[in-house]
């Protein structure tokens, strides 16, 4: 086949299978996990049911395709604030800002449940502990971060720390609690 029709077949799959993660979150978003169903997603899609199968075999893989692509968006957003200018103070701190921020957002306790357990998140949180490990480290070398304790088992306190945003009030609540985990990176005074 010409390489002009293989591009267009496969912005063709991309664009449905974009369109299919798009429909399905809404539907989600709307009425709630339990409520939705394969023949909802198609008529959202505006695709045939049997088109749909096509691409997914059902909701969940669905559902984990897009959580893989929210999950790619966010270590993108944080990678590029990572690799933006300032000193390594300036650039840990917006990191551990952006990633509280995101785990503050709201999720459904289900849908939680059902994404979170996948191979997905595993290599997630390793490539997010690495990003963290590594400004730690540029830090530790610079002397403005603590040096006593290992950057990746300080990038896991971080993050555990952080976690806990899901669970704040208040944006206000969450930057406290990264000011708190900036206080526990900074050097330790040697008397």
């Amino acid at each position: 086949m010409p390489r002009l029709w293989n591009d267009t077949i496969e912005s063709h799959r991309e664009a449905v299978r974009h369109a299919t993660l798009d429909a399905t979150a809404a539907l989600v978003a709307e009425h709630g996990l339990a409520s939705v169903t394969m023949s909802k997603i198609a008529e959202a899609t505006g695709i045939g049911r049997a088109t749909l199968y096509k691409y997914f075999p059902d909701i969940e893989a669905i559902l984990t395709a897009w959580h893989e692509r929210q999950i790619g968006a966010h270590l993108h957003q944080l990678t590029r604030i990572r690799d933006q200018g300032g000193d390594i103070g300036e650039r840990l701190k917006a990191v551990l800002m952006a990633f509280a921020m995101i785990s503050h957002q709201r999720h459904d306790a289900d849908l939680a449940a059902l994404l979170h357990r996948g191979d997905h998140v595993v290599r997630a949180h390793q490539r997010l502990r690495d990003l963290v490990g590594e400004l730690l480290a540029e830090g530790a070398e610079s002397g403005a971060l603590r040096s006593d304790i290992a950057p990746d088992e300080l990038a896991s306190y971080c993050l555990h720390a952080l976690t806990a945003a899901g669970a704040l009030p208040t944006k206000a609540a969450v930057s406290r609690l990264v000011e708190v985990t900036l206080d526990g990176l900074r050097p330790v005074a040697r008397g």
